[in-house]
């Protein structure tokens, strides 16, 4: 049993000298390229390296370890445009996300989150936020406003209502599917890019899709299968017709 036990402690001591070699070699492969890809590595704690490494990262990869919070270090690396720390234990976002302004797409789903910071409004480049499987319970009106941002994804999480602000936001595509949503805001009719709204398993009633979203937004594809009103329900609404419209002319386009 003995030489068992001392067989799996040098083979793990050796796998784990063998990842400090990989992410040391990455690291160094990293400031030729500005692509730092460490995920999949049970990591804990950010690799200490990063603390005082040159600012040259364009794209970092740390999904799928075990992080459960982001050292504020990472603010340092100001010349970021795509962040990736989905697949981690984090609970909460550290603001210094928000002093990296050159960021483009943020990618935290399969996390923990339960709220996000208010500095994410700093973030004028971002266009795509994903946010899938969090925790979170309020919609994150930061992000409202960030006029390049085009896909922001907020399914599976415990969202109960979609508040005035969502009409000051910029994306064409919004995913609210899997919530708890039974209260949405009719500004939302004033998107002024939105085009695809999925709504789908939420608890929202017919009367919810007001004759103004019908009507008035720019929504030509919403998905709502899963709610508390069934098909005849939605199709009976007033401004279904005219929203029906948008959607046959966006799809005699694509043909």
């Amino acid at each position: 049993m003995r030489s068992i036990s001392t067989i799996n402690s040098s083979e793990l001591s050796r796998s784990t000298d063998m990842g400090n070699k990989q992410i040391k070699q990455h690291l160094e492969t990293a400031q030729k390229t500005g692509v730092l890809k460490i995920s999949l590595q049970r990591l804990q704690e950010f690799p200490p390296q990063l603390k005082s490494y040159p600012n040259v990262l364009k794209t970092l990869d740390l999904s799928e370890n075990r992080f459960e919070s982001v050292p504020d270090e990472l603010g340092r690396l100001t010349m970021l445009k795509h962040l990736n720390l989905s697949g981690n234990r984090l609970s909460e976002l550290n603001e210094v996300v928000g002093e990296l302004l050159k960021l483009e797409v943020l990618l935290l789903m399969n996390n923990f989150l339960t709220k996000l910071p208010k500095s994410l409004n700093n973030c004028t480049h971002l266009k795509t936020v994903n946010l899938c499987n969090n925790q979170l319970k309020e919609f994150p009106t930061m992000l409202c406003g960030l006029k390049q941002l085009d896909v922001l994804d907020l399914s599976r999480n415990q969202i109960t209502e979609v508040p005035a602000e969502v009409g000051n936001l910029y994306v064409t595509e919004l995913n609210l599917n899997q919530n708890q949503i039974s209260a949405l805001a009719e500004e939302i009719a004033d998107c002024p890019k939105l085009k695809t709204l999925r709504l789908e398993e939420n608890c929202l009633q017919a009367i919810a899709l007001t004759p103004r979203i019908l009507k008035d937004s720019k929504i030509s594809n919403l998905a709502v299968d899963g709610n508390l009103f069934n098909s005849k329900q939605f199709t009976d609404l007033d401004g279904y017709d005219v929203y029906m419209e948008r959607y046959t002319a966006v799809k005699k386009k694509m043909f």
